[in-house]
């Protein structure tokens, strides 16, 4: 990766460098394709690794998003957990979209579309949202981003964030509970290696009880 350039760069420059690596993913052991100019692309980040590990099983239908997909740890786990369900692995880094591509396509994997954030018909609502979001492009877009995906989910359903401690997960979960309205809710859901897991609820009404999980 040049200097100047970073994993949220729309079309990373120099040699791609990809690469195979060994991963654990819904419980199994495949091979995947990463590469220079992408997210962690010699491992499944720890971040990753603990959305991964605190999340409950994803709806077996439905549309699914993978919010900052990567080279797609997240959006593979959600299509080999739920096959009948279409999973969106949502990035602004072309050639994370195209290593998505490579991965599904290799995993037999026909139920995802890795796509740039424009290419989301708008008529589309989530079952769910994973993501291990992009911090480090600011609070101003990261903010913007939210805002535009959360409004998304379903009514009833839930949302779920990795952001790590020292990065601001805390002042995150501040501003998402003072900015979103009343039929959401934003719960810390666990807390492992540095790392906050967000539950973001969308209610189905405004009597609906919302469990809380300590972590």
């Amino acid at each position: 990766m040049a200097p100047a350039e970073h994993y949220f760069t729309s079309a990373p420059g120099g040699d791609p460098g990809y690469r195979q690596i060994a991963v654990r993913l819904a419980g199994r052991d495949v091979e995947v394709t990463t590469g220079n100019g992408v997210f962690s692309p010699d491992r499944v980040d720890v971040g990753t690794q603990v959305l991964l590990s605190h999340v409950p099983a994803p709806p077996p239908g439905g549309d699914l998003l993978d919010l900052g997909c990567g080279w797609g740890p997240v959006s593979l786990s959600l299509a080999l957990e739920s096959p009948h369900a279409q999973v969106w692995a949502v990035d602004v880094n072309e050639r994370a979209l195209d290593l998505v591509r490579r991965n599904a396509a290799a995993l037999g994997l026909t139920n995802v579309n890795a796509v740039l954030p424009q290419d989301v018909p708008d008529r589309v609502r989530f079952m769910t949202i994973w993501s291990n979001p992009p911090i480090r492009v600011g609070k101003n877009e990261l903010h913007a981003m939210l805002q535009h995906w959360l409004p998304r989910l379903e009514p009833g359903t839930d949302g779920w964030l990795v952001v790590q401690r020292n990065l601001g997960s805390d002042s995150l979960h501040r501003w998402l509970q003072a900015e979103f309205p009343s039929d959401f809710a934003f719960l810390r859901a666990a807390t492992s290696k540095g790392y906050r897991v967000l539950r973001c609820r969308r209610r189905s009404g405004s009597t609906e009880a919302i469990d809380v999980v300590a972590g």
